[in-house]
């Protein structure tokens, strides 16, 4: 039996979030070497996967099955294909990087209420949720899906209420019943998707007599397996309202602006480019795979909430005042233009929508964790708090210019090649959804660079003109995020080559071929 590595890549970071959580509290500090050593590790493995898997092999490599609960035909069943194993690198890597930006921000801080930061607890949540999401990413047994799916939802939520962020204008008081709103109401949207997408996992073991993907696709293919047309629609919306919740879509997004506001910026990163990730890709693994033609039949309905959250989520952007709130805005705009890669229903569209979740989620942490160093000097969110930073602060100006001109997707910035491919596609089938959604470029435009000129540029508030310039814990996570950005931007080949075998699989299972191009015929 060869070794288990896709097993290993998500058991090593579960161990050490227990190892984390067991170390005494005395030995805070050991803990976060513990942390970062362990991230480290799946960070290893993770490249080994990816060194592993051969984009021109099997759909599904790496693959590992045993029997759990044979009563109710339940397997441990994990396999990759190379959307999956893109998604899992990019949660290897960031990851180091959370751990290392919130170096500092569960220290022991005795407040008013007595109360202290529980360092150990915050470094293991955190390598929890990794594990869970490297699962999710993984798992091809649907009810092995589902239960990482759900149960990330609880690290998640002691990541939000118990350690949020210092920087609350309203004090301690105001900042804990804020923090206590967004963990709940982040709960509750999430488990009320997940509840109703439950109900969709026994009625498709039902409808199919299994919850292994590639054994449902496989009969499917053979013509073994057919579904009535409405039984497949009512599966497929249970599926898509839970995963239209976690990408978020509107109008469920609402519960994410409050979330990544009220935590800290690296706990903000793990909701927004790591854990929402785990919702757009099981909308191409699993609505598409599973029920292609209601997929084919909701398409119009998913391309218009894409639309209204590529555009609202822009326009709430412009008006924000929060930095915070700001990029959660953003975060939902961005993330419409991977839902409508994914149910344009071309090659261009879905590999573009793949490297958007890439790329989105590397900008994202350069921007946001930037920030966050720019909060914590500063003790405050609010954009009018600033100005003139980048005279005393000239390096953290400069990455922050760099993250932001990521999420307006600059060209030779990594985003921008997502973008352009999730547009052609959308362009290439439905001309009006691309012209839409270019306003969506324009907006991010207008927002980053807002912005950028009233936190970075003018005169020099009194407040910033002692502010210091990152040091080398920051720069270790800033310097390695944009030089990401860069060469993803200059050379995607090695992405687009992973992601591109699977995009055609998809689209295979979906029975849809990309439009001829229309060429004039010549005089």
């Amino acid at each position: 039996m060869s070794f288990p590595l896709l097993t290993a890549t998500a058991v090593l970071p579960a161990l050490g979030a227990v190892a984390t959580a067991a170390v005494p509290a005395a030995r805070r500090e050991a803990a976060k070497w513990l942390a970062l050593l362990v991230s480290l590790g799946t960070l290893v493995l993770a490249v080994l996967v990816a060194v592993r898997f051969d984009p021109g092999g099997a759909r599904f490599q790496l693959t590992e099955s045993y029997d759990w609960i044979p009563a109710f035909g339940v397997r441990y069943e994990l396999g990759v294909d190379g959307i999956g194993v893109a998604l899992v690198l990019l949660t290897a890597v960031l990851i180091p990087f959370i751990v290392l930006a919130g170096w500092h921000d569960a220290d022991p801080l005795e407040t008013q209420s007595k109360r202290w930061r529980p360092t150990q607890g915050f470094f293991a949540l955190i390598l929890m949720v990794e594990a869970m999401v490297i699962l999710s990413f993984e798992a091809t047994d649907v009810f092995l899906f589902y239960i990482f799916f759900e149960a990330m939802l609880i690290p998640m939520y002691f990541l939000i209420g118990g350690f949020g962020d210092r920087a609350h204008q309203g004090g301690e008081e105001a900042a804990a019943t804020q923090r206590s709103y967004a963990a709940v109401k982040f709960l509750l949207y999430n488990l009320a998707g997940g509840l109703i997408m439950l109900a969709a996992v026994i009625g498709l073991y039902v409808a199919a007599g299994s919850f292994s993907l590639p054994d449902i696709l496989a009969a499917r293919a053979d013509g073994e397996l057919t579904m009535g047309t409405n039984t497949e629609r009512l599966l497929f919306l249970g599926f898509f309202l839970a995963f239209a919740v976690k990408a978020p879509l509107w109008p469920l997004h609402t519960w994410l602006p409050n979330a990544m506001g009220e935590a800290t910026a690296p706990v903000a990163v793990l909701i927004t480019a790591v854990v929402d990730k785990v919702g757009t890709f099981a909308m191409l693994r699993f609505c598409l795979g599973l029920f292609p033609e209601a997929s084919k039949w909701a398409t119009p309905v998913v391309l218009v909430l894409a639309l209204i959250s590529i555009v609202y989520g822009a326009l709430l952007a412009v008006g924000q005042r929060d930095i915070k709130r700001l990029v959660a805005y953003a975060s939902i705009s961005h993330f419409g233009f991977i839902i409508l890669g994914v149910f344009v229903m071309t090659s261009q569209g879905q590999s573009g929508a793949t490297l958007y979740m890439v790329n989105h989620g590397i900008s994202t942490a350069a921007l946001m964790l930037v920030a966050g160093f720019l909060i914590s000097r500063r003790g405050s969110r609010l954009i009018a708090d600033y100005g003139g930073v980048q005279k005393v602060a000239p390096v953290l100006a400069g990455t922050f210019l760099i993250g932001g001109l990521a999420t307006l997707s600059l060209p030779g910035l990594a985003p921008f090649v997502s973008e352009f491919l999730v547009l052609v596609g959308a362009f290439a089938r439905y001309p009006v959804v691309g012209i839409i959604a270019t306003f969506g470029i324009v907006l991010a435009a207008l927002y980053t660079l807002v912005l950028y000129q009233r936190t970075m540029t003018g005169p020099v508030r009194p407040e910033v003109a002692k502010l210091p310039d990152l040091r080398v814990r920051e720069l270790a996570v800033a310097a390695p995020l944009i030089a990401l950005l860069i060469f993803l931007g200059v050379y995607p080949q090695p992405l687009t080559d992973l992601v591109n075998p699977a995009v055609r699989h998809t689209m295979s299972d979906v029975q849809q071929h990309d439009p001829e191009p229309e060429v004039e015929a010549a005089k």
